[in-house]
């Protein structure tokens, strides 16, 4: 996948609550009431505002699934915890996190496929140059381990329910800590370094 792929796919995606739009008149109640439950911690602010390098995450979504609904606004989160101030600036620094629907970008998605399957979310991290630094979907790991104790014991949940709020705060924790690690890739990048002076 060139660079030249990456910008224009995220060019053509939506910030979050631009997002939000294209979700049926049923799937709307659940991201919403998910997204106004979702906060970040001073120290996960801390860290987001602490990054001095532009980092843009594509994420591969659908808003019908509901790991994206208990996902995606946590995303979502960190892009308002240290927003891209001049997103025509290429060097500006923050998250600037998009989004786009996976059904209707299926050519796309093809390149990003998880364990065999279009899984969703899928989060696409690059640098200001749209430079690939990491995938990571469609859960975290604190989500597969929820998963795995739910549906490999005696019974499943139902889609879409409520998660349990330090289920929630560990996989705020973990998105949190792939933000990090790729904002700290980027800033210790030779090459982005020797192109900002520092």
């Amino acid at each position: 996948m060139t660079n030249n792929v990456l910008r224009e796919k995220f060019a053509q995606a939506l910030p979050f609550e631009e997002y939000l739009k294209l979700c049926q008149p049923h799937e709307w109640p659940r991201w919403r009431s998910f997204a106004d439950g979702v906060r970040l911690t001073p120290a996960q602010i801390a860290m987001a505002r602490a990054s001095v390098r532009r980092v843009n995450v594509l994420v591969i979504s659908g808003t019908w699934c509901g790991d994206c609904v208990q996902q995606c606004p946590i995303l979502a989160r960190f892009a308002e915890a240290h927003p891209v101030l001049t997103p025509s600036e290429p060097t500006a620094a923050g998250f600037d996190v998009r989004f786009i629907e996976r059904d209707a970008n299926m050519d796309f998605a093809e390149h990003f496929k998880i364990c065999g399957g279009h899984r969703v979310p899928a989060a696409i991290f690059m640098n200001e140059d749209f430079d690939f630094i990491s995938l990571l979907g469609d859960r975290t790991l604190t989500r597969y381990r929820a998963v795995a104790a739910k549906s490999l014991g005696p019974s499943c949940p139902m889609p879409g329910a409520p998660l349990d709020a330090d289920e929630l705060a560990a996989t705020i924790q973990d998105w949190s800590d792939e933000f990090e690690r790729v904002a700290l890739l980027v800033r210790l990048s030779a090459k982005l370094r020797q192109r900002h002076g520092d």
